[in-house]
């Protein structure tokens, strides 16, 4: 079975500004839960302790996004301030999938220049050392497809309707 690679793509320009002007929360909420989620499971607490109390910003440069979050004790949370982040990381929306797909790795595009590092690199370097060093569950970008998304609540709600059956036909 061959792995079908990511095309090279670029959101449209307009997609960009829109995006810069929509509420930056709802998809900062959807990182920071995502990485709560990963913390002890996949992400180890030790090493990412120098991110306590940090500033961080990921920004999809073609989506005109800035998530902007935090590390405290606990978790992730979203970050209000206003201050220039301690690391800021760009990419493009197909330069991270590439990387969640792990079709290129972060080194690959730092040097061609495709993501960009700024801030404290030592915060930068220990994220892509965190990251490189965890076993990543393979991320399947075919799985978001509508259909396949569709099918999987299908199976979902009728395994549910079953269930419920089952339990009203023993009664």
């Amino acid at each position: 079975m061959s792995k079908k690679s990511l095309p090279d793509f670029t959101l449209p320009q307009p997609l960009a500004r829109l995006g810069a002007r929509l509420p930056q929360l709802p998809p900062t909420l959807l990182l920071t839960s995502s990485l709560n989620l990963a913390l002890d499971r996949l992400l180890p607490r030790e090493p990412l302790e120098p991110l306590i109390g940090k500033r961080v910003m990921i920004r999809v440069r073609d989506a005109g996004l800035s998530l902007r979050f935090t590390m405290g004790r606990r978790s992730f949370h979203p970050s209000f301030d206003p201050r220039t982040p301690d690391l800021c990381i760009t990419a493009s929306t197909r330069d991270f999938l590439s990387l969640m797909m792990r079709e290129e790795d972060a080194d690959t595009l730092f040097f061609s220049r495709r993501l960009i590092m700024e801030g404290d690199t030592d915060l930068g370097l220990l994220v892509k050392n965190t990251l490189d060093t965890i076993e990543l569950p393979q991320f399947e970008l075919g799985k978001l497809a509508p259909a396949q998304v569709f099918q999987q609540w299908r199976r979902l709600l009728s395994n549910r309707g079953a269930t419920r059956l089952d339990c009203v036909d023993a009664a």
